[in-house]
């Protein structure tokens, strides 16, 4: 990998902001254009390997991969009961991670939540600063978006359509497909388009047997659509292809980087065309404009480790630091140009902020895999995925649009069941004996867009850099909860059909925030009055200022939202870069 370092006296032709999904697809797109790129992350280059080791086993960890005893990852509990900031209450923990940091494997990807305060509604925030992002340990489900979501207002009414169509990005899937790998199986489904699949994974009995009782409910479950390659890729020297082994189901990601990553699936090989430069340890404060013209001119940072302030100035700036760093910095971006912060005369940035609400569920047992041997289910990037069925064709009388469930059966690294009562030998028989016949699934459904959801600046509490916090005016409504009392009662519902005993139902509705799927602070549209972006994610108001995350979002749909991000940034860029060239920026 040729590795270029930043020169901060010169101008760029694009400074992107973020090393995730989006940053990471800005990075190779506009250096595959030719342009001089500066790649800025907040946190450092980890080396990602020594800190996943997808094939430890739970006895060989100290803390059977659990954190270490001098640090605490916040529960559902706490996030409920106590108020943002969450550092308060802590002190005898050296570090406080949020739920997601709950394993000795993740304990230095995701932030530290003292050093990262932020304020108003309870939040389950998940952030992690270092190369790569949040694709570091991401879930892996590479679903695209269809009409039925792009054109959502049209069929119920609600909320605002997309100024794009599926027939605008779906050449754009087909570039993220071919480009990063993903595996799955076609079904012809209008509402959830397939992609260009390699191998699949095979399902195991309990996932057939629902399968096959579904279908004759006319719903449909496919095998986990996952940002994975198996078949390889000739094009990435950096990547190897899915050996189906390792504790895929841990949280964490891909030690051998079959999954998707940011810094092996883009970054390094935009490294290789010698149009990128990279620093690390940036906290961005500010984008910077020029007085005269109103157009941005570049950013200033922190060094992460040194508190140092620099500046660097570019030609475009895109901003690629997930949905809600990109609205805060957004609105820190003020100026006698742009007073209410930056792109943001329409009064829409940090509004219309969306996600997906989780919780609901169920765990059963497939009594004939009961005292069967156990099969190898470890290695599989995900077990099925069970698409949406409610609101297509007939319309549901409590809510509007939909939800699909992820979920999974088999033998796994370390077993299920567990919990069950017990001591001794008798009880780890009774594990060994049921560990392959449990099978669960979990809930996703689409929050709306609404405007009175949105984050603000906060006026007193700041960040470890001096930086003005983040607050949240935030909570689920009517339809979301209306919607969760329906996930409970099919998911039941379902498995029953299928013939499983029902072990447990969640009925309970986790944090706002739990998906991780955070959406639409700065969103696209037709209109600059009632929106931030036009549809390549240009600003209105300034037009070498793109926007290229989950931002853009008009709405959350209810499929994981990583591919799309990709696909629209690439779009963005090849679109920007052509601009670029015209002059027209």
């Amino acid at each position: 990998m040729v590795e270029s370092e930043a020169n901060l006296t010169k101008t760029y032709d694009a400074i992107v902001i973020g090393s995730g999904a989006a940053g990471g697809m800005a990075a190779h797109v506009l250096t595959s254009h030719g342009l001089q790129v500066l790649l800025l992350e907040a946190g450092k280059k980890l080396p990602i390997e020594r800190e996943l080791r997808s094939m430890e086993w739970p006895y060989d960890n100290p803390y059977r991969g659990s954190l270490p005893p001098d640090q605490h990852s916040l529960t559902f509990n706490e996030y409920t009961i106590r108020n943002p900031p969450y550092g308060p209450g802590f002190e005898k923990a050296k570090h406080l991670k949020s739920y997601v940091g709950n394993t000795d494997y993740m304990k230095n990807i995701v932030v530290d939540e003292r050093e990262n305060p932020f304020t108003g509604t309870n939040y389950a925030w998940v952030r992690a600063r270092c190369l790569g992002g949040k694709t570091n340990i991401w879930g892996r489900l590479a679903l695209r978006l269809s009409d039925y979501d792009f054109k959502a207002k049209s069929r119920d009414g609600y909320g605002e359509n997309w100024p794009i169509s599926y027939s605008d990005i779906a050449p754009y899937y087909d570039k993220v497909d071919l480009y990063l790998g993903i595996t799955g199986v076609k079904e012809n489904l209008p509402y959830l388009p397939d992609s260009i699949f390699q191998r699949p994974t095979k399902l195991n009995c309990a996932e057939v047997t629902l399968k096959e009782s579904l279908a004759k409910m006319g719903r449909v479950l496919t095998q986990y659509r996952a940002g994975v390659t198996t078949d390889g890729l000739k094009h990435n020297k950096y990547r190897s292809r899915c050996y189906g082994r390792g504790a895929c189901e841990r949280k964490g990601g891909c030690d051998i980087h079959a999954a998707f990553d940011s810094p092996t699936g883009l970054i390094y090989p935009a490294m290789d065309t010698g149009n990128l430069a990279l620093r690390t340890n940036a906290v961005v404060s500010e984008i910077t404009v020029d007085p005269k013209t109103g157009k941005a001119s570049g950013v200033r940072f922190i060094d992460n480790q040194t508190m140092k302030d620099y500046a660097v100035r570019a030609k475009v700036v895109v901003l690629a630091a997930s949905t809600l760093e990109s609205a805060r910095l957004l609105l820190l971006s003020k100026s006698r140009l742009h007073p209410n912060g930056l792109a943001n005369s329409s009064g829409h940035v940090g509004h219309n902020f969306c996600e997906h609400i989780m919780g609901p569920g169920v765990t059963g047992r497939a009594k004939n895999l009961i005292g069967k041997p156990p099969t190898l289910d470890d290695g599989r990037p995900g077990g099925f995925y069970l698409t949406r069925f409610r609101n297509l064709a007939d319309k549901h009388p409590k809510f509007i649009r939909g939800y699909g469930f992820e979920g999974g059966s088999g033998s796994t690294m370390f077993p299920h069941g567990t919990d069950t009562p017990g001591f001794g030998a008798s009880f780890k028989e009774e594990v060994r004996k049921n560990q392959g016949a449990f099978i669960s699934m979990g809930a996703f459904g689409e929050v709306l867009a609404r405007y009175e959801n949105y984050v603000d600046l906060d006026s007193v509490v700041k960040d470890k850099w001096g930086i003005p916090a983040l607050r949240f005016h935030y909570k689920f409504g009517d339809n979301e909860h209306r919607m969760a009392e329906d996930m409970k009662e099919t998911a039941q519902e379902m498995f029953e059909a299928a013939g499983f005993e029902i072990v447990h139902v969640r009925s309970r509705v986790l944090t706002e925030g739990w998906s991780i799927h955070e959406l639409g602070t700065a969103r696209m549209g037709s209109d600059p009055k009632t929106s931030v972006l036009n549809q390549f994610q240009q600003s209105h108001d300034v037009k070498n200022l793109f926007v290229v995350d989950g931002s853009a979002f008009v709405n959350a749909s209810c499929q994981n939202p990583t591919w799309t991000i990709m696909s629209l940034c690439w779009r963005s860029c090849d679109y920007l870069a052509d601009e670029f060239k015209k002059g027209n920026l």
